[in-house]
């Protein structure tokens, strides 16, 4: 059995966006046993699972991607957005897009700390969309 429904994000710039609820909620909601995919339909965006707890863990990767792949150097051409246009698609090329979890009895088998975070890598307002797919 497949469910689907996609989560509509509207980001106000450059952030994190705790997912987990709503994958939470999916899951509970099929029940059984099966996989939850998530896919972010956008290339200035992406997927992650990280710590959900201490919110200082987000912005230390924040800083750690801002040094990777600082906005407005000069290695890259494209640029028809603003400074940060080609350093969002790189950010999601060495994230992820999409991301998968188990789920058991209706709940997803995420560890203690752990959460499902829609990461904004654009300065500006974008509506992003992340389709959850439940498979049992």
């Amino acid at each position: 059995m497949i469910e689907r429904t996609v989560v509509e994000i509207v980001t106000r710039g450059r952030a994190f966006h705790d997912l987990t609820p709503a994958a939470a909620t999916l899951a509970r909601d099929h029940g059984g046993t099966g996989l939850l995919h998530a896919f972010v339909r956008h290339t200035s965006a992406s997927l992650l699972i990280t710590e959900n707890a201490d919110p200082t863990v987000r912005d230390d990767l924040e800083r750690f991607m801002a040094r990777l792949v600082p906005d407005g150097d000069a290695l890259f051409r494209h640029d028809a957005e603003g400074p940060d246009d080609m350093p969002a698609h790189v950010r999601s090329v060495l994230t992820a897009t999409a991301i998968s979890l188990p789920i058991a009895e209706g709940r997803l088998l995420l560890g203690t700390w752990q959460g499902l975070y829609l990461w904004e890598h654009r300065l500006g307002r974008h509506r992003r969309q992340v389709v959850l797919t439940v498979l049992t």
